[in-house]
């Protein structure tokens, strides 16, 4: 979120797409900054919810995410493993590795 603050205060010209993902509407962080942003729900979809409720994966990443021929910035952040699963789908749709920039958090270690 914190990159995302940033460009809006310094930069709000330039797009960007944010993609939110969380279990359940408790779970939604900074959810009243989010005007703009995709949400998906993993667990619990709040009554009458129309848009997406599924884990990120591959399709909903290359109908949301700019195309890679435009050379985006990719920001991606969570614990290890859907990091590692969401860097890799952007890869394989064709976005520059270097391009793809990843934050990790949570334990750490085996």
């Amino acid at each position: 979120m914190c990159i995302e603050r940033q460009r809006r205060l310094v930069a709000p010209a330039i797009e960007s797409t944010l993609l939110l993902s969380a279990r359940g509407p408790e779970d939604v962080l900074y959810a009243g900054e989010l005007d703009g942003a995709a949400l998906t729900y993993t667990r619990r979809a709040p009554e009458g919810w129309t848009g997406y409720d599924r884990r990120i994966d591959a399709a909903m990443l290359a109908e949301l995410a700019p195309p890679p021929d435009s050379r985006p910035r990719c920001f991606v952040c969570g614990p290890t493993g859907f990091v590692e699963h969401v860097a890799q789908d952007l890869i394989d749709l064709g976005h520059e590795g270097a391009l793809v920039k990843t934050e990790r958090f949570g334990a750490s270690g085996g």
